[in-house]
């Protein structure tokens, strides 16, 4: 049996989301939340994905991740096109999808070890 090394010891994975919550690694989160490799930010993003702006994604940018998920909800919904072009400007891949396909999005590529952020609106 070849055994490897876990890339993602100590990584902030997804183990389990639900309506208004996110378990992350150990810890329980209630509300919204942006997660990395290396943090979990609970105050940066709106309430609903209808007030996501440009500021917001200013914030997301800074993370200086090559793709940032978005996880919408319930369902997915498209953010203004003018907002995702400000992110791809910059050479950030977006991706937009609803939540619970973000999360399992998310995991994936932080297995992989893949420079990935992700902004989850909680299902409610």
């Amino acid at each position: 049996m070849k055994f490897e090394l876990d890339h993602t010891a100590g990584a902030r994975i997804i183990r389990s989301y639900g309506p208004g919550e996110f378990t992350v690694g150990e810890q329980r989160v209630h509300g919204s939340i942006v997660l990395a490799a290396d943090r979990i930010i609970v105050d940066l993003l709106p309430e609903d994905i209808t007030e996501l702006d440009a500021a917001h994604l200013e914030q997301l940018c800074a993370l200086q991740t090559d793709l940032i998920v978005i996880g919408t909800g319930r369902r997915q919904i498209f953010p203004p096109h003018a907002l995702i072009t400000s992110v791809l400007s910059r050479g950030i891949g977006c991706e937009i999808m609803d939540t619970a396909a973000a999360c399992r999005c998310y995991n994936v590529l932080l297995a992989e070890s893949r420079s990935v952020a992700a902004a989850l609106f909680a299902i409610r």
